[in-house]
């Protein structure tokens, strides 16, 4: 719960940034659909009506994962962590990857032969982590800013984008597939034309735009400040540990795939 408001507090202050930063599913996406642009020399991007129905999926799950919760009960939610279930849910996953099934193993294949051919495939169309990342970044101040007088109109910034906004048509970039990556901003060949900014004050001088744009640098920065932040804030307050005995851990990995969901 922790690391997810800091996630969130992430998009609220520096858009969609955990994605592009943050994310080591991101990342081993990004890997993967280098390597398919590497091999094939393109990746393959679907029909615009199709590539807008796909990205509609990630907001389906994100919606199904919100109304299973929100229909539970506080006792219920309560019951479901306390049960055995909920004690060894972690556990469960750990097997998962220790006695993966054919299922599960054709579902990676799948989804990483996508990623190789579609760029980010998993993070445009089916990852709910990233649609509510996007929907709070929507909130967010800084923004992807373009300045039309300084912009020569050459379309790479268009062309750099992964998420394939048409970045060279706008002014700033709203959107929600943002992920504020700044591949734009460093294809751009125009001086200040393109910056990941605060809104410009009255002022109209160059100083004091500068002022409020925030370079690769500052972004990282800032995500290393929230992220370690939120770490010891959890630390000092007791909640970064489980209460779980690391033996009974050790007792019930053997065994985790005997507990089940109460009622089931």
């Amino acid at each position: 719960m922790f690391l997810l408001l800091g996630f969130l507090l992430m998009s609220l202050l520096l858009k969609k940034a955990f994605c592009a930063w943050l994310c080591p599913v991101g990342t081993i996406s990004e890997y993967l659909w280098k390597f398919g642009r590497k091999v094939f020399g393109r990746n393959l991007q679907p029909p615009r009506w199709l590539d807008i129905s796909l990205r509609s999926l990630k907001y389906i799950l994100l919606g199904f994962f919100v109304f299973v919760i929100a229909s539970m009960s506080a006792e219920g939610l309560a019951d479901f962590m306390g049960s055995p279930y909920g004690v060894v849910a972690d556990v469960k996953m750990l097997n998962f990857f220790r006695t993966m099934t054919t299922t599960g193993i054709l579902v990676l294949v799948v989804l990483g032969t996508l990623s190789v051919l579609i760029q980010n495939f998993w993070c445009r169309y089916l990852c709910p982590y990233g649609a509510l990342m996007g929907l709070v970044s929507l909130l967010s101040p800084m923004k992807i800013r373009r300045d039309p007088v300084a912009c020569i109109d050459c379309g790479k910034c268009a062309k750099a984008c992964p998420a394939h906004v048409q970045v060279d048509q706008l002014v700033q970039i709203r959107t929600v597939e943002c992920s504020a990556c700044m591949a734009c901003v460093a294809s751009c060949p125009a001086e200040n034309a393109l910056q990941f900014a605060l809104p410009p004050s009255n002022s109209t001088t160059a100083e004091r735009w500068r002022r409020r744009i925030a370079g690769p640098r500052a972004v990282a920065a800032m995500i290393a400040i929230i992220f370690l932040g939120v770490v010891l804030i959890a630390r000092a307050t007791g909640h970064w540990h489980t209460n779980v005995p690391s033996a009974v851990y050790a007792r019930l990995v053997p065994h985790a795939n005997q507990v089940s969901h109460p009622g089931m």
